[in-house]
């Protein structure tokens, strides 16, 4: 069985003082709606054994927020920048997935990246699972939204389209309301 959770990137400013959107960086609610989830996954295991993050500011800063929040009561996963995971489509994300061997062989694999590839990736994979959740990510994976896809496959390689049974999807928001 193997584990996959798909983040997007908290919140973040319009523009970037740079004005590469590659340099956009979190805004305020983005810092926390960052934390919410980092601490939802500190107390919801399994945990993430690798994570491979968008080079992108906001995609790193979601996660750097993230950990922040749960570093004390989670192992330290490996974590790896990858600059293809900036602007992946659904394609380019499943060749990142199907190859995150990683020294150890994670069991546990968290994303953080961005939409629109994000989004498509986990409609394409998900297969089966929680139709609330299903329904929730229909039309969008909004800002610091996680999904969490568990795959009946004994390695990364044989993660497929369709194969994967949603688990969860949650978000600050839903946190908060719910």
């Amino acid at each position: 069985m193997r584990r996959l959770m798909l983040l997007r990137h908290a919140k973040t400013e319009t523009d970037a003082p740079s004005g590469r959107d590659q340099d956009r960086r979190l805004d305020d609610r983005g810092h926390k709606d960052a934390a919410v989830i980092g601490d939802w996954i500190a107390t919801h295991p399994p945990f993430p054994e690798a994570v491979l993050v968008s080079h992108a500011v906001r995609a790193r800063q979601t996660w750097d927020m993230a950990w922040e929040t749960m570093k004390d009561r989670v192992p330290a996963p490996e974590v790896e920048v990858l600059p293809e995971l900036y602007g992946a489509d659904p394609a380019q994300i499943l060749e990142t997935i199907r190859t995150a061997t990683a020294p150890r062989d994670p069991k546990q694999l968290l994303l953080v990246a961005h939409n629109p590839g994000m989004h498509e990736a986990v409609l394409m994979l998900m297969g089966s699972g929680d139709p609330a959740g299903a329904k929730a990510l229909a039309d969008n994976l909004p800002t610091a939204g996680l999904a969490i896809l568990d795959f009946d496959v004994k390695d990364w390689g044989d993660v497929a389209y369709r194969r994967g049974k949603l688990v969860l999807f949650v978000s600050p928001k839903l946190l908060r309301s719910g």
